[in-house]
């Protein structure tokens, strides 16, 4: 079999996270359209990843955050994006790079796209800072509107998202 001099699959992949940057850029700038909400995972030990240690210990492996209802000063930068949201009624600011990211879904319309993360560097738990929590003086989101956790979430099941896999792609 012929090498891949190109590399096919690193082009696709960025290219797949130029689309979740996108929307994400899209959210912070004019909130999320309609029913639209995402599921966030990533890697929680993964270099650039800043969370809180009370988060880290109860998330070592993965995340899942919810960007629905109540969130707030989400910043999409070309690495990676920022978001304040509130666990267990704790504020907490969470530092995300795109490369930590393991999978984006957005419920309403069924779409999904999920990242191999095999070669995602992992950082020694005792060189982790901790993301900042949230000041008080963040602004949330509209009033009436209940924070969203990630303390279980769990996707609905309304049938099967449309899910995009770059392993399926690579050499194995």
């Amino acid at each position: 079999m012929a090498t891949d001099h190109i590399r096919y699959d690193v082009l696709a992949r960025d290219a797949l996270r130029g689309v979740l940057r996108k929307v994400l850029t899209d959210a912070a700038s004019h909130g999320l359209p309609g029913e639209h909400h995402f599921f966030i995972t990533f890697v929680s030990k993964a270099e650039g990843v800043k969370i809180s240690s009370r988060l880290l210990a109860q998330y070592p492996e993965e995340m899942t955050i919810i960007l629905q209802h109540q969130f707030w000063d989400l910043t999409v930068l070309e690495d990676r994006f920022e978001v304040g949201l509130s666990f267990g009624g704790i504020p907490e600011r969470l530092i995300v790079p795109f490369s930590a990211i393991k999978s984006f879904l957005d419920p309403s319309v069924k779409f999904g796209l999920q990242f191999e993360t095999a070669d995602v560097a992992e950082v020694a738990p005792e060189t982790l800072q901790a993301a900042p929590a949230a000041s008080a003086v963040s602004v949330p989101a509209p009033a009436g509107e209940k924070a969203e956790t990630a303390e279980e979430p769990t996707p609905p099941s309304q049938g099967g998202a449309e899910v995009v896999r770059l392993d399926r792609f690579r050499k194995k």
